[in-house]
């Protein structure tokens, strides 16, 4: 995952751990798209202070992020359940195809229903 990305997702799983002003300068630059220069004149400090600001939020949300693992298992959850509901649909195809069992087509229905609500929270 492209460095931006992750450091964007860590900050939706962590960012409250964060203080608020590193919380903010992390989000001005990974969220916004705003230079150290730019975020040193919001935030009335040098672009130094922003670049060491940031550094120090990475490294605490790459650290939480190591001992909780929550970014990571969300994602192996997302894939998951992709996989699940790849394979309903696999399912759904081969049983209209074959037997045609009402039985599997509503469990099919049941899985992906599932599948889709776990995905939208």
């Amino acid at each position: 995952m492209a460095k931006n990305l992750e450091i964007s997702l860590l900050l939706d799983f962590y960012g409250d751990m964060l203080t608020d002003k590193q919380r903010c300068v992390i989000e001005y630059y990974y969220n916004d798209d705003l230079s150290l220069a730019e975020i040193a004149d919001n935030e009335g400090i040098t672009r130094q202070g922003v670049r060491d600001s940031i550094k120090r939020a990475e490294f605490q949300l790459l650290e939480m992020e190591e001992r909780l693992g929550l970014a990571r298992r969300f994602r192996e959850m997302r894939e998951g359940l992709e996989q699940i509901r790849d394979a309903a649909e696999r399912i759904r195809i081969y049983n209209s195809q074959s037997i045609f069992s009402q039985d599997v087509q509503q469990d099919v229905s049941l899985i992906e229903d599932t599948a889709r609500r776990l995905c939208e929270e």
